[in-house]
């Protein structure tokens, strides 16, 4: 019984002991020692570096015909006017004509 109750604290020490372990847990002990104390010295800014002018730069334009989707989007559009503009015509016709085509 005794070595059971050996065993169980001996493997309880070692998880403590584990897991004092993993805690990163320092204990240090400093002694205070009086000695010269010296401060820096005044930081030394450079100057800013001259103001440099320089000429725009050049717009460039992109579009026309070189961007496709545009395009595609103008001939759709257009394809879609034309033929609202023929079904249109159409629907002129049949009124002037009266629902029977003659």
């Amino acid at each position: 019984m005794n070595k059971k109750i050996l065993g169980a604290a001996v493997g309880l020490a070692v998880l403590a002991a584990s897991t004092a372990a993993s805690a990163h847990v320092d204990v240090a002990i400093g002694f205070g020692i009086p000695g010269a104390v010296y401060a820096p010295a005044e930081p030394v800014y450079a100057p800013p570096p001259p103001v440099v002018y320089a000429p725009a730069p050049v717009a460039v334009a992109y579009g026309g015909d070189d961007d496709w989707r545009a395009r595609q989007w103008r001939e759709r559009r257009e394809w879609r006017e034309r033929e609202w503009r023929r079904q249109e015509w159409r629907e002129h016709d049949w009124r002037e004509r009266g629902r029977d085509g003659y």
